[in-house]
């Protein structure tokens, strides 16, 4: 095991009915706030009204920001941004999902300087302080609820980059599971498909020491569960249970614990979903499914080790046996687990064709520096979905 530093610094609130203690909890931060929230589901489900009436009973006035786009975009953190500063509100209280909170991540960066939030995601500028942040969470999916990342999009450079500082750890985040019942089938399987993303980009690329038991055993059993609580909830969707592993499983999966002592990692499919999602604005967990399906076997080639680990994976999560072709029946098996949540495994079904995929790689290209992927090159990020020859005839 390597050397490590792990702190987290957010208090969790989870379970049924806790929604009204953001009003006691944002007090020991201010008397004012901006409401950081997506579309219309938070006003139909009472969500926004319970926060509202919790705020107004605890002396915490508020001016609301909503609208925030599932792949959140730079010209709306801006607003938010001006809105904050107008109104000199005390903290940013984020109602939503992983892009609102991520949003209201860069707002509380942005209140705090004068000059574009977007400076921080293009790294010429460090984040130093930003406003409180608080959530509640609605849908399960990123982590962003217990770290300091923040992933913003340039609709105008079609640039999305993800970011990580202290002072984006959210203060107190609430995670009541019940939020989630109304959450369509199709962002559940996401996100579940998100959620164990992060833990596999560490469990695949870490290679400084292979003797991580204890973030394997921890990365293969939220994995598991994920799994489990993911064909429950598309069955019956108010199962609390079920809604209940996925939420606090997608947190555990992204607070820098499953990393802790792995040496160096990487995001390899983060890096090629988000090049989809920036030209295309697709889903994030249907990035993912999409990515790993061809990508997980480009990796098994690589070497004795790697296809061994590929082999372990599939004894842990899926409980295959020994066979011959271990290794490829565990990568059948994750994309029938794609496939029965209804997320694509390949990019036709995900609408982009060929030449939408060539466009994908040469934006990967663009930023695979930041991402310390430099060798994620056009040519090879296609290769990874396409053979050779299929590329030559084109």
């Amino acid at each position: 095991m390597q050397n490590f530093v792990f702190q987290n610094p957010t208090k969790i609130i989870f379970g049924r009915d806790t929604i009204s203690q953001i009003g006691q909890e944002s007090r020991k931060y201010g008397a004012s706030a901006l409401l950081v929230y997506g579309q219309n589901s938070v006003k139909k489900n009472g969500i926004l009204q319970t926060v509202c009436e919790t705020l107004r009973e605890n002396g915490v006035s508020f001016v609301e920001h909503s609208g925030v786009k599932p792949n959140p975009v730079l010209s709306h953190a801006e607003e938010g941004i001006r809105k904050a500063k107008d109104n000199k509100v005390e903290m940013i209280i984020a109602i939503g999902g992983g892009s609102v909170i991520d949003e209201a991540k860069a707002i509380a960066a942005g209140s705090k300087v004068d000059y574009s939030v977007w400076d921080f995601y293009c790294r010429k500028k460090t984040v130093q302080q930003a406003l409180p942040v608080l959530t509640v969470l609605t849908l399960a999916a990123t982590g962003t609820e217990m770290n300091g990342r923040t992933v913003l999009t340039n609709e105008e450079t079609q640039e999305k980059f993800v970011i990580g500082a202290d002072p984006f750890y959210p203060k107190i985040s609430i995670l009541d599971p019940t939020t989630t019942f109304t959450v369509s089938r199709e962002q559940t399987a996401y996100g579940a498909i998100d959620a164990a993303s992060h833990l596999m980009e560490v469990y695949f690329t870490h290679s400084d020491d292979w003797f991580t038991p204890i973030q394997d055993r921890y990365s293969e059993g939220i994995i598991r569960s994920l799994i489990d609580a993911s064909y429950c909830c598309l069955e019956k969707a108010d199962d609390y249970n079920a809604r209940a592993t996925i939420m606090w499983g997608a947190s555990l999966a992204w607070n820098g614990l499953a990393p802790s002592g792995v040496g160096r990692w990487f995001t390899p499919n983060h890096l090629i979903g988000m090049g989809m999602s920036a030209l295309f604005d697709s889903p994030h967990g249907a990035t993912i499914s999409v990515s790993f399906s061809h990508w997980l076997s480009w990796f098994m080639k690589q070497s004795p080790e790697n296809k061994a680990r590929v082999e372990q994976f599939g004894r842990e999560v899926f409980l295959l046996k020994e066979s011959e072709f271990l290794a490829e029946r565990t990568i059948e098996a994750l994309k029938n687990w794609y496939s029965k949540l209804g997320s694509p495994i390949a990019p036709n079904e995900l609408g982009l064709d060929y030449a939408k995929m060539k466009l994908v790689a040469k934006k990967i290209e663009s930023f695979a520096h930041f991402w310390m992927l430099p060798h994620y090159h056009s040519d090879f990020v296609l290769s990874l979905f396409y053979e050779k020859e299929f590329i030559r005839n084109q």
